[in-house]
């Protein structure tokens, strides 16, 4: 099971086409859309498939469910090639739970054909904001990952222990993501990255940049869509460095009720690989998360730059709390940083109701 987009798909049914041709075992993929990746429970889908690709915050309560057949003793390529703490990111109670086969994290997105170069500065932003030009997917659960990396440009450090996930500086921070949130064109609640993407590369769209929002490498790539557009660093705020960025992408998990799970792991560490990486993920649609293929001279080439361009935010990524009780929090953060954007509430509250609700997920 992966998720319904094509560098979700795509290169996951040419490298099992290899796999099969290498091996006799065949491998079936069925999808998901974006949005049930980002919420169903992984414990469900293990009962069904034998290889699933998860989020890393869903690590946690896979975990504790008993869903997932651990990588015995991790893999040691993967780890070397990590991009950001993509291989981490899937690691949990001593464990590694999944392997990264696809590394992402918000970036800025920008039309190369309506700009000359990607926004360096958030005063850029707001202006293009106030002009109706810039995107930003604020659905479920987008608007808490856009907080969160405004946090990390702003130098606001988040940490999950003790109890209070924001500091009381990241008031701050809410106040930079309604003042976005204001300015941009309406909708944004309703959208999420794919979407704004979308209409980013439609000829008549307006919009210029999306500061806030996790890169796909399919819209650099030629011909993927009628306006091609390019990814950079996020614009700092804080520093030279964009750091804080919330970080993304996907792993490949086995299922503990899988009828072969040494096959099933196989598939996965080769997948993870380096060679396969920079090979056939690269070539056919995908977003590796091995170094080797960020460095690759032609993966670059032929995304207009992608990987290079957006290479210090992966680097300097947060990752998110991964406790079993942190999806179900995501999930509601969300939906109180939407009601507080509506309902013009004071930063200083919606900090508080954050806080009160991460301090819950933890019990």
């Amino acid at each position: 099971m992966t998720w319904d987009h094509a560098r979700g798909f795509e290169p996951l049914v040419a490298a099992s086409r290899e796999w099969a041709r290498k091996t006799g075992v065949a491998i079936t993929w069925e999808r998901r859309s974006l949005q049930d990746f980002e919420t169903h429970p992984v414990e469900d889908l293990a009962q069904a498939y034998d290889l699933v690709v998860i989020d890393h915050p869903h690590v946690g309560i896979a975990a504790q469910s008993g869903a997932l057949l651990p990588f015995d003793g991790g893999d040691a390529d993967a780890a070397a090639g990590s991009v950001g703490g993509s291989y981490e990111s899937y690691a949990w109670d001593g464990w590694q739970w999944a392997l990264p086969i696809d590394a992402a994290a918000q970036v800025q997105a920008w039309v190369p054909e309506r700009i000359a170069a990607p926004l360096r500065d958030w005063d850029s932003v707001l202006r293009h904001a106030e002009a109706g030009q810039i995107g930003l997917p604020l659905r479920a659960p987008h608007s808490l990952m856009s907080l969160m990396t405004l946090c990390g440009l702003m130098g606001i450090a988040l940490r999950p222990e003790p109890r209070v996930l924001f500091p009381q500086a990241a008031v701050r921070a809410v106040e930079h993501l309604y003042a976005l949130a204001e300015r941009v064109a309406p909708g944004a609640d309703q959208s999420d990255p794919i979407a704004v993407l979308e209409d980013m590369a439609h000829p008549d769209s307006p919009l210029v940049a999306a500061p806030l929002i996790y890169g796909y490498v399919s819209y650099a790539e030629a011909d993927f869509r009628p306006v091609r557009l390019a990814f950079a660093d996020l614009a700092p705020i804080a520093g030279a460095v964009p750091t804080g960025s919330v970080l993304g992408g996907t792993g490949i998990a086995v299922s503990r009720l899988s009828a072969d799970p040494a096959g099933a792991m196989a598939f996965a560490r080769w997948l993870a690989s380096g060679p396969v990486q920079a090979g056939i993920i690269a070539t056919c649609g995908g977003q590796p998360a091995h170094a080797r293929a960020w460095d690759d001279g032609w993966a670059n080439a032929a995304t207009r730059d992608f990987y290079r361009a957006t290479r210090a935010t992966l680097d300097h990524a947060w990752i998110r709390p991964r406790h079993p009780g942190y999806m179900p929090f995501q999930d509601e953060a969300s939906g109180l940083i939407m009601a507080a954007i509506a309902g013009k509430q004071p930063a200083e509250s919606l900090v508080r109701a954050l806080n009160h609700r991460f301090a819950q997920s933890l019990r």
